[in-house]
């Protein structure tokens, strides 16, 4: 059977597994990207990642992702890093990531980091996208010590709470109810988000289609962006993950977040598919 190689990389300790299919297409389905994810019986990650030629000439590459459970999202932040980080190398220069949500631009950010333009905020109720009309910067849901949260869409959806300890939520409890409310369409990404101090977030998030991830770029994003809507912090956020720190600004003048932060190889390899 063919063997295809892959790269294993990861961004804070979310993981990801990449395949090169410029040159030779990709055959794998859900099934497939199911398989591969798996952490006790394939190579295991959090995303799978595809990475495919452009479509529009001013990007240069494609960025296809699949969650652990198969499906298909629109974006995904420390993802775009390390595309961003090989690409790079590549080419020798900063670089634009095409996806479906849009072109990301990425530069190297020194010290072993990348930063990569995500995008506008969405803020508005069809954007995120909800099932109803409702004011995102307090929907009316709820459950157990969680309410009040903030929702926007920072290329995929998200609802934000703020809590006093977000390390002491039951998340793998409240996280995949919460993802499949019926108010979220298209489910959610659930951060739970603590004010740690000036312009300062300790964030957990519960990734809708993988579970609880060591860290999450567009939540980074998404919480940092309500943090700033709620009044809690200025434009300019640290955001403190699991697996570490990512840096965000929210530009006032075309709506648009910028990230930065690590962006690392763990090793290459080849399987069946």
């Amino acid at each position: 059977m063919a063997q295809r190689a892959f790269i294993k990389m990861h961004g804070l300790g979310n993981d990801f597994v990449i395949f090169d299919a410029r040159a030779e297409p990709l055959p794998l389905g859900d099934e497939g990207a199911r398989a591969i994810a798996d952490r006790k019986t394939g190579v295991g990650c959090d995303q799978l990642i595809v990475l495919e030629l452009p479509q529009d000439p001013a990007a240069d590459v494609f960025m296809r992702i699949r969650n652990a459970d198969g499906g298909e999202v629109e974006a995904c932040g420390n993802a775009a890093r390390c595309v961003a980080r090989l690409v790079m190398a590549e080419k020798g220069r900063d670089i634009t990531i095409e996806s479906v949500v849009g072109l990301l631009a990425a530069q190297d950010a020194g010290a072993g980091r990348v930063s990569v333009d995500m995008g506008p905020v969405g803020t508005a109720w069809r954007a995120v996208p909800l099932a109803q009309e409702q004011d995102t910067l307090h929907l009316d849901l709820a459950l157990g010590p969680l309410s009040d949260p903030v929702a926007n869409n920072i290329g995929n959806p998200h609802a934000v709470f703020f809590v006093d300890d977000c390390t002491a939520i039951d998340l793998e409890t409240l996280g995949p109810q919460l993802e499949h409310h019926p108010l979220f369409p298209q489910r959610a990404n659930i951060n739970v988000a603590t004010v740690t101090g000036p312009d300062q977030l300790r964030l957990r998030v519960w990734e809708r289609g993988v579970g609880i991830t060591r860290a999450c770029g567009t939540g980074a994003c998404a919480s940092a962006a309500a943090a700033h809507r709620r009044g809690l912090t200025g434009r300019q956020v640290a955001v403190d993950l699991d697996g570490g720190r990512l840096d965000i600004f929210w530009r006032e003048a075309d709506n648009h977040v910028l990230m930065a932060g690590p962006a690392a190889t763990s090793f290459t390899g080849s399987i069946a598919l």
